[in-house]
């Protein structure tokens, strides 16, 4: 890889940000609430952070801001007062935004709010029902063949009701007003991969470039939900939109597999061409895949009313590892070695954009005067011309 793109490895930010990492990791966070409130105070300690709320029932587009939701503690009893599943030893046993509940219910009836993974018995999955008032547990499928007959008290303190949506902004001023953005999602609980170490890393990557001296763009990182932030952000930014030159959708970014970027809807931007060289240079195995309507924000950004030059830079690309959304994605799932090779990766697509500048010939008309400039010969009439002066004429 080019010199200028190469990062020093004496100052990898690795370990930092595996340490940023397990500080969030027991965070119950969903797409609004006090987890993410949380979350953003804590990478309000590494960068300066303007928080935004969006009122329950705002308009957004084809969506509606939806109802703050927020959770205490949860848990299934068996009938000798046993917990059998306890949302304090993993938040992932909660489906995420179930409505509060206390009854007593058979098995028969728990069973139809219950989430398993068949394939990997011992393993949690992480579900959701953001737009459906329910409730339910996660835990694995060796807990539930072990529930018995019987009568299971099952109580969920949580609350739904009106309140906010929480995101985050951390703008950096460059000699233009032109920007580059980078999008991470803030929503998922105790998941590292996904998305833990997209926080971590845009956090860092914040960091390292409010301490240079001189920028070409401007750099806007924002900390927002999935899906519902991204359309409430682009609601409120649509004036600005065309600032957006270039764009990275940060997720997955901290396991060991090798590096995926997935192009913008455009296919052929500066960014798109960007990394695709910094990857086909890095000497390191990776895939490039054309864009599609499924998977992070950039399909918000690349949406046809848009249409922003924005693709997303991940490694192992999400629903592709079985550890995908499920309690496997732990701390022992992420590394620092590979989150520090995905900061380097980043830093060299944007040290790339910095200095991609094309050279624009200001005497088109006719060849300059290389004699007044000292680069043509004082003798002429001579029959051949030196490479180097045939070199210059050609530019």
């Amino acid at each position: 890889m080019n010199k200028d793109l190469e990062m020093d490895d004496s100052n990898s930010p690795g370990l930092e940000m595996y340490q940023l990492i397990s500080e969030l990791y027991p965070i119950c966070r969903s797409i609004t609430g006090d987890g993410v409130r949380k979350t953003l105070q804590i990478v309000q300690h590494h960068i300066p952070l303007e928080t935004y709320e969006v009122p329950t029932g705002t308009a957004v587009y084809d969506w509606l801001v939806p109802k703050e939701w927020n959770i205490h503690d949860a848990y299934v009893k068996d009938q000798n007062g046993h917990k059998v599943i306890d949302f304090q030893s993993s938040n992932l046993h909660i489906l995420n935004y179930s409505i509060p509940i206390h009854k007593t219910v058979p098995l028969a009836e728990l069973k139809q709010h219950l989430f398993t993974l068949p394939d990997y018995p011992d393993w949690i999955p992480y579900r959701t029902s953001y737009y459906e008032e329910t409730w339910g547990f996660c835990l694995t499928h060796h807990t539930l063949q072990d529930l018995t007959e019987g009568d299971y008290e099952v109580y969920i303190d949580s609350s739904l009701k009106e309140g906010h949506l929480t995101y985050s902004e951390y703008f950096i001023p460059g000699s233009t007003p032109d920007e580059v953005l980078f999008s991470c999602h803030t929503c998922h609980p105790s998941l590292c991969n996904d998305n833990l170490s997209g926080i971590a890393l845009a956090t860092y990557l914040a960091k390292n470039l409010s301490s240079r001296s001189s920028l070409r763009y401007s750099y806007r990182f924002i900390f927002i939900p999935g899906t519902i932030g991204s359309i409430t952000w682009l609601s409120r930014n649509e004036d600005r939109i065309h600032h957006i030159k270039h764009g990275l959708v940060i997720a997955g970014v901290g396991n060991s597999g090798s590096l995926t970027y997935k192009k913008s809807r455009r296919g052929n931007t500066e960014i798109d061409r960007a990394v695709t060289h910094v990857l086909q240079h890095s000497g390191d195995n990776y895939t490039v895949n054309d864009f599609s309507p499924y998977g992070y924000d950039e399909r918000q950004y690349c949406s046809p009313g848009f249409n922003l030059p924005i693709g997303s830079l991940t490694r192992t690309p999400f629903g592709t590892y079985p550890e995908y959304h499920t309690s496997a994605d732990n701390l022992e799932f992420v590394n620092q070695t590979y989150l520090a090779d995905s900061f380097a990766k980043y830093l060299a697509i944007i040290n790339l954009l910095e200095h991609n500048q094309t050279y624009l010939n200001t005497n088109p008309k006719c060849e300059p005067q290389l004699g007044t400039r000292g680069l043509y010969t004082t003798l002429g009439g001579k029959q051949t011309t030196p490479d180097d002066r045939m070199a210059i004429l050609w530019v």
